[in-house]
């Protein structure tokens, strides 16, 4: 029996060694650094995202506001009835071109009757007719607004662009 035994025997020593040669390069091969490369990609690509949609998040038309010295800022946490008007004195809610003041009227108080807590954040730009701006204020209380944010920009950094222009307005 001696010489059955002993192929079965070699097969084993042999099925053994082609074991323990696999464990032992499988071990070799097997990292275990971190690799941040997918992880930078993501962040980056997040970034870029958040640097593009930023700048659509502001509420209504993008107009020059006036500069003032005391200016104090409030977050726009997207819960105001935001009216803008330009300089040549075309009228905004939001982003939607309204045709006049009794149109700024109806809009206002059909934004008000839905959400009833909501101010009102008027937006003028620097070279707009006060006149204008006043019959707008008019407009705003005859629909019941009780609190209207007047938009300004910081005069600090008025002087920074005007640093950056050579002095020039």
């Amino acid at each position: 029996m001696r010489p059955s035994t002993e192929p079965a025997r070699a097969r084993w020593r042999a099925v053994r060694a082609i074991i323990a040669r696999d464990t032992q390069t499988v071990a070799k091969e097997v990292n275990a650094d971190i690799n941040v490369t997918p992880l930078v990609d993501v962040v980056l690509v997040l970034l870029i995202i958040f640097m593009v949609v930023t700048p659509l998040l502001a509420s209504g038309v993008a107009v020059d506001l006036p500069r003032t010295q005391h200016h104090s800022r409030k977050p726009d946490d997207g819960r105001d009835i935001v009216v803008s008007v330009t300089a040549e004195g075309r009228w905004y809610l939001g982003a939607r071109q309204l045709g006049g003041l009794p149109e700024l009227r109806r809009a206002v108080l059909q934004e008000k009757t839905k959400f009833p807590e909501k101010s009102v954040y008027l937006k003028a730009d620097a070279r707009a007719a006060f006149g204008e701006l006043r019959r707008a204020l008019d407009v705003l209380r005859g629909a019941g607004v009780n609190e209207v944010i007047l938009g300004t920009e910081a005069l600090e950094k008025a002087k920074a662009l005007e640093g950056d222009r050579g002095g020039r307005p």
